[in-house]
């Protein structure tokens, strides 16, 4: 290497020195996170074994890495060469950075059969899990004298949010490292177990004094921004972010005793005399949700139970469940929990389907249990006004829905639900909404009516008066 010297800033330069294989870092914008990228990716450049990659959705969205490698490389590798059409940065020890892409849900397979000491992944919330864990498969050694690493920068949204969130934000505390086990039984039943660690390192805007000294207009700027991308990118807030379509959740355990302001609260013994309710969205492949709601005498709903049934592996996918199996296990938990209480059943009408080559549809199998469902209302956009109506904060604080703590799933699916790109209004049913249908059913069969409109503050805009113009 030459004499070239960049010297991160603080924050950089703790993301820079983690040793846990996988780092996110960022959160929010103008945190300096595509130059530490950009610069971590020459940390091995002497070895001629090393090939690292830097990953965008699409090479495009790659187009400011490249710029920047093109101001860094050549002074911090005098000789380093850029090809155009492969995007690959070749060092005069037969090392390679290249920037890479994958636009397309199968565009992980062009990187079948590669390798790379280093990935580094650039706003890792537009990539889905499964392209992230494929790529994991193409990190190791091609050499000796390499560190095999993942490094990742995000801001909160996008189609990843929700994976990425619970990976490395909600998982634990920011800055503490999270090491967990990896047991890999062998051909001969023997179990080795392998450890792996993980942390995230936020910043903001305020950690990146360059930035600010160069651009103090840009602190302006994000400020300005509607309440949601503020949020997300001036503060780096993971429950709030563009395109989330319950902007109204909130999850405050201030709020959990009070009930005031959240929608997350303390759980409770339920009331004899409140009315209770099953409901049930139908899963196999992916996962099923099933959620027990009581109403009180103001017509409030609290979610005090859920079954969901999803892979705690990996999210969005199915535990494969029979529904005869899955059924007796509703049955045993009522006839455990639930003794003398009358339980209305409101399910995702699929499960009516005769369509599926089974022995009789799926509910005529959950009725021999004993477990009866009325068949949901499926209409998308007023169930999901009538979600709207319910998590609505009324002028003294209180919603008209709430969720016991114990209810992660529901908690943790529910906020990262963003808008679809194709019907506009709806959400993107890509993501994980299964808890998010099953209340849609209950709440269209225990509909409110839509909230009295706000009155609007009345403006008069007086060209006289030159206070307007200040």
């Amino acid at each position: 290497m030459s004499n070239f010297e960049w010297h991160p800033q603080p924050r950089q330069k703790l993301f820079m020195s983690r040793p846990e294989y996988e780092v996110l870092y960022g959160g929010a914008a103008g945190g300096g996170k595509s130059d530490a990228l950009v610069v971590e990716a020459l940390r091995q450049c002497d070895n001629p074994n090393y090939r690292g990659l830097l990953l965008r959705k699409t090479i495009p969205q790659a187009r400011e890495l490249i710029l920047k490698s093109k101001r860094i490389y050549p002074e911090a590798f005098p000789g380093a060469e850029y090809n155009g059409t492969t995007h690959t940065w070749h060092f005069p020890s037969g090392a390679s950075v290249s920037f890479g892409s994958m636009p397309h849900s199968t565009s992980y397979l062009n990187y079948q059969g590669l390798s790379f000491s280093f990935i580094g992944f650039d706003e890792l919330t537009h990539f889905t899990l499964d392209e992230y864990n494929y790529l994991l498969t193409r990190n190791r050694a091609d050499g000796d004298g390499l560190r095999v690493y993942v490094r990742s920068t995000a801001n909160p949204g996008g189609i990843g949010h929700g994976w990425v969130k619970q990976r490395f934000i909600s998982s634990g505390p920011a800055e503490v490292p999270q090491v967990y086990d990896i047991d890999v039984p062998d051909h001969r039943g023997n179990v080795h177990r392998l450890k792996r660690s993980r942390i995230f390192i936020p910043s903001t805007v305020f950690d990146n004094q360059i930035l600010l000294d160069n651009n103090p207009g840009y602190l302006a700027t994000l400020a300005s921004l509607p309440e949601a991308q503020r949020q997300a990118l001036l503060y780096g807030n993971w429950d709030s972010y563009e395109g989330q379509v319950f902007t109204e959740w909130r999850n405050d355990p201030a709020g959990y005793k009070t009930r005031l302001f959240t929608h997350v609260i303390d759980p409770f013994p339920i009331p004899r005399g409140w009315r209770r309710f099953r409901s049930f969205d139908y899963g196999f492949s992916k996962p099923f949700a099933v959620q027990w709601w009581a109403v009180d005498y103001e017509g409030r709903a609290y979610l005090y139970r859920q079954l969901y049934g999803c892979d705690p592996s990996r999210p969005n996918v199915g535990l494969y469940m029979e529904p005869s199996t899955l059924a007796k296990k509703i049955r045993e938990i009522e006839d455990e929990l639930e003794k003398g209480n009358t339980i209305y059943g409101v399910a995702d009408p699929a499960i009516w389907d005769n369509s599926r080559g089974m022995e009789g549809t799926i509910i005529s199998i959950f009725e021999r249990f004993g477990v009866f469902f009325e068949k949901g209302k499926n209409a998308r956009l007023s169930g999901k006004m009538q979600c709207h109506y319910r998590l609505k904060f009324d002028e003294f604080g209180k919603p008209m829905a709430y969720v016991f703590k114990t209810c992660v799933p529901f908690i943790r699916t529910l906020p990262n639900l963003i808008y679809s790109h194709i019907n506009v209004e709806d959400i993107d049913t890509n993501l994980e909404d299964h808890d998010y249908d099953a209340m849609r059913y209950f709440f269209m069969m225990n509909p409110l009516a839509p909230p009295a409109p706000e009155k609007p503050v009345e403006s008069v805009f007086d060209p006289l008066d030159l206070r307007n113009y200040n």
